[in-house]
C-alpha cells in the first residue's frame, strides 16, 4: 500500500473547494478510497501496516452492497478535483440511517472534507426517509469522534454489537 505524507494545507489566499456527490462504490476512485479507509482503520487497530490481501479479505468480510439506492448511498468527496474522501449511508430501518466508511485522506484532513461529507450523507439520509443518523466507531479513531461531535452528533447507548464498535453516536435530522 502506498502512503502519502505530504499534507494539503490551504494558504490564506487559497480557497478550499470540496465537492461531494453520489458515486457507485465500484468506480476506480471509490474503490481506491474504500481500500485506503480499510487500510487505515485496520492498520491502526492492528498497530501495523496491512497487506493488500488483508484489505481484500476485509472488503469481502464487510461488503458495501447495501450502499446503493433504495437502501443506501455512497459518496465521494473531491478537493480541487482530486478524490480524497468517501462515505456511505445505509438504512437500518424506515427512519434510521447509519453512516459507514467515512474517510478523509490524511493529506486533506483539516480542510473541511469531513464536514462536507457529513452534510451530503445527511442529505442523502433524508432523501432515503431517515429522521436520524447513527454510527459506531472505535476509541482510537479520535479524529472521527471529534468530527462527529463538532457536527452535532451525541453519544448514545449501544445500538449494535459490532466487533469493533466502542462508541455510538446519533444525530436527529431537521
Amino acid at each position: 500500500m502506498t502512503t502519502h505524507s505530504e499534507r494539503l494545507t490551504p494558504t490564506p489566499s487559497t480557497r478550499v473547494s470540496w465537492t461531494v456527490s453520489p458515486e457507485p462504490f465500484t468506480t476506480g476512485d471509490a474503490t481506491r478510497l474504500r481500500r485506503a479507509y480499510y487500510a487505515e482503520v485496520a492498520g491502526r487497530y492492528w498497530k501495523r501496516e496491512v497487506t493488500d490481501a488483508e484489505i481484500d479479505q476485509g472488503l469481502l468480510d464487510f461488503p458495501d452492497d447495501g450502499l446503493t439506492p433504495p437502501t443506501g448511498q455512497f459518496v465521494v468527496g473531491r478537493l480541487a478535483g482530486e478524490a480524497l474522501a468517501c462515505g456511505g449511508v445505509r438504512m437500518l430501518d424506515a427512519k434510521t440511517a447509519e453512516l459507514t466508511r467515512v474517510y478523509v485522506d490524511g493529506r486533506a484532513r483539516g480542510t473541511g472534507g469531513g464536514a462536507a461529507l457529513l452534510r451530503v450523507l445527511e442529505a442523502q439520509s433524508r432523501a432515503l426517509g431517515a429522521e436520524r443518523v447513527r454510527l459506531d466507531t472505535r476509541s482510537d479513531l479520535v479524529e472521527a469522534r471529534a468530527l462527529y461531535t463538532r457536527n452535532g452528533y451525541h453519544e448514545i447507548p449501544a445500538y449494535n454489537c459490532g466487533p469493533y464498535a466502542e462508541h455510538w453516536f446519533e444525530k436527529r435530522l431537521p
